[in-house]
């Protein structure tokens, strides 16, 4: 299977694992892309990924040790440097003239921000648009981390994450939503950089949880490619962060990864009471996203409705957009245009 069958946009970054998961000197690997990936972090310098395969012999690379510099192959000794470079062949005597730095295996651009790891899939970074900075949160790190692996390609886990009518069916409850709930809501959207905004407003009527936060509450929603949402929700001198990101394991299974971070002190005392409604909720829309494989087994059209499916529509449209103008070597030129839209829900 190619990284395109598991919907891979080139030269994007994605979403690889929260930073806190890798420990000095340690590595990890998974499976993103359609290929297994190994992250390292040295005991100095930045964090690097390679592709978890010695091309030696075919051993996966995360059997062998991790110095905190170079990762060895457990079957013959072969080491390889954070670039992927071979610097030594075990097996090899003085005089035979095989050079193993001509040896590679494919190495992977991180970047590391805020917490977050996030790897590139292409084959120029510093042509493409850096990970999207979190507003407001600094140098904090998430006070809430969740993961969750959808059964599904990553286009319907990601339209399913930026659909605004599944609430009051998908997610009722009594902290949430309930089908009596539904009513019309006006929300104007802007373009933003590789997405859209939904542009700051007050939360609405029906939105519960954000009462907890108090009054003069507003918020704000960013889609952007290839498949991240960051919602900023003030509250007086308080901010409230949720990064929602979507990455492609393959052609059939994606993971979500939710996280959340405040600036109001009160918040972490009580921050444990509400993990269990934040896995709730991301059972939810995995349990649907399941369900709705049986329908798309036959690749059946879909047929999408204005405004509810309007934001899903942008994402393929964006999408087109950003393959065809990396496929012409042209600027990117987002489709999207300001719109004020209209649903119930």
């Amino acid at each position: 299977m190619s990284i395109e069958d598991a919907g891979l946009l080139p030269d994007l970054w994605y979403f690889a694992l929260p930073a806190g998961r890798l420990k000095p000197g340690r590595m990890l690997a998974k499976m993103l892309f359609g290929r297994r990936l190994l992250f390292c972090r040295p005991h100095a310098g930045p964090v690097f990924a390679l592709d978890d395969l010695c091309p030696h012999r075919a051993m996966p690379l995360r059997h062998g040790r991790f110095d905190g510099r170079e990762v060895e192959c457990c079957y013959h000794g072969w080491r390889f440097d954070g670039a992927g470079r071979c610097t030594a062949i075990p097996a090899l005597v003085e005089g035979q003239g095989f050079d193993p730095g001509r040896i590679k295996v494919r190495s992977w651009p991180v970047h590391e921000a805020q917490g977050l790891i996030w790897v590139f899939a292409g084959t120029d970074p510093a042509a493409a648009p850096l990970p999207p900075e979190l507003p407001a949160i600094g140098a904090r790190r998430a006070g809430i981390v969740e993961r969750v692996e959808f059964p599904a390609h990553v286009d319907h886990a990601v339209v399913g994450l930026m659909d605004p009518a599944h609430g009051p069916f998908v997610h009722r409850a009594w902290w949430w939503r309930s089908r009596d709930s539904i009513h019309a809501k006006e929300k104007r959207f802007e373009p933003a950089e590789l997405g859209f905004r939904m542009v700051r407003h007050a939360p609405s009527r029906n939105a519960a949880a954000y009462k907890l936060l108090g009054g003069g509450i507003s918020t704000e929603i960013t889609f952007r490619l290839p498949g991240v949402r960051v919602e900023h929700i003030q509250a007086g001198r308080w901010d409230v962060v949720g990064l929602t990101a979507v990455t492609p394991i393959d052609a059939r299974r994606s993971e979500l990864h939710h996280m959340i971070w405040w600036t109001a002190p009160w918040l972490g005392p009580i921050a444990p009471l509400f993990r269990p409604f934040a896995r709730k909720f991301l059972e939810q829309d995995r349990r649907i996203v399941e369900l709705q494989q049986e329908g798309l087994a036959g690749n059946p059209p879909l047929m999408l409705v204005d405004d509810a499916d309007r934001p899903a529509k942008w994402y393929y449209r964006l999408k087109r957009e950003w393959a065809a103008a990396r496929a012409e070597g042209r600027a990117f030129v987002n489709p999207v245009k300001p719109r004020t839209l209209h649903w119930r829900s």
